[in-house]
C-alpha cells in the first residue's frame, strides 16, 4: 500500500495549537512535496477581505516564481492558508518560501491600516516581544509543514485542500468557493491563480 511519510506534524488535527510559538523543524528533502498550513495571528479571520487574500494570492504566486516552486493546490480559508508545492530544485529553503508569501502581506496589512488610521485593528495585531512593539499579521512560529513522497498521500491532501470551505460550510461543493484552486483543476482558467501541472 503507497503511503505518505510525514517529518514533521502538529498533534491530531494538523493545525497549530493557540498563539504560541511552535518548534518547526522543516525537511528541506529534494523529491518531496511539501503540505503547509499557515495561519493569522490569533487565529482572527484577517483574510476575509477580498483585498487581502489578493495581496495572498500576489504573494505567492511570486514566491513559487522566484523560488522555482511547483504549486499544485491551495485554499485561503478566512484565518488560515493550505498550500501543496513542489520544489524543482534540489537545493532549496521551504521557510525562505514561506516567508516570501507571507511578509509582503503583513506589510501590505500594516500599511493600509496606518493610511486608514485603523488604530484598534494596528492596537490589536502589533505586541511587545524583545522590549519592542512588533506588528504580527500571521501566528509566529513557521506554521505547518509535511512532507509527502508518495502520490496517494499527494491526492489525499490536494482533496482534504479543496474540501475546507465545503467542511466549515461556506460552501456547498469545493469549486463554488473562489480562493482555492478547486476550480483550476475543475477545468476553469479565470481564477484567482493557476496551478502547476508539470510534475503532477
Amino acid at each position: 500500500m503507497a503511503r505518505a511519510v510525514f517529518r514533521w506534524w502538529y498533534p491530531e488535527t494538523g493545525e497549530p495549537e493557540g498563539p504560541q510559538r511552535k518548534r518547526k523543524k522543516t525537511y528541506n528533502t529534494p523529491g518531496d512535496t511539501h503540505y503547509l498550513t499557515f495561519s493569522c495571528v490569533g487565529q482572527l479571520p484577517l483574510l476575509s477581505r477580498d483585498r487581502v487574500r489578493l495581496w495572498l494570492v500576489e504573494a505567492i504566486d511570486k514566491a513559487r516564481a522566484a523560488q522555482n516552486m511547483a504549486l499544485w493546490a491551495y485554499v485561503i480559508m478566512p484565518e488560515h492558508v493550505h498550500l501543496l508545492v513542489w520544489p524543482r530544485e534540489r537545493e532549496y529553503c521551504m521557510e525562505r518560501f514561506l516567508a516570501a508569501c507571507k511578509r509582503p502581506v503583513s506589510w501590505k496589512a500594516k500599511q493600509w491600516l496606518l493610511a486608514g488610521g485603523q488604530t484598534r485593528w494596528l492596537s490589536r495585531l502589533t505586541v511587545q516581544e524583545g522590549g519592542k512593539q512588533v506588528f504580527r499579521f500571521w501566528l509566529p512560529g513557521g506554521g505547518f509543514d509535511k512532507n509527502l513522497v508518495e502520490r496517494r498521500g499527494v491526492d489525499a491532501v490536494i482533496a482534504y485542500i479543496h474540501d475546507n470551505p465545503v467542511r466549515r460550510g461556506l460552501v456547498e461543493t469545493p469549486h463554488a468557493w473562489k480562493w482555492s484552486s478547486a476550480r483550476f483543476w475543475n477545468g476553469e482558467r479565470d481564477v484567482p491563480l493557476r496551478m502547476d501541472i508539470a510534475g503532477l
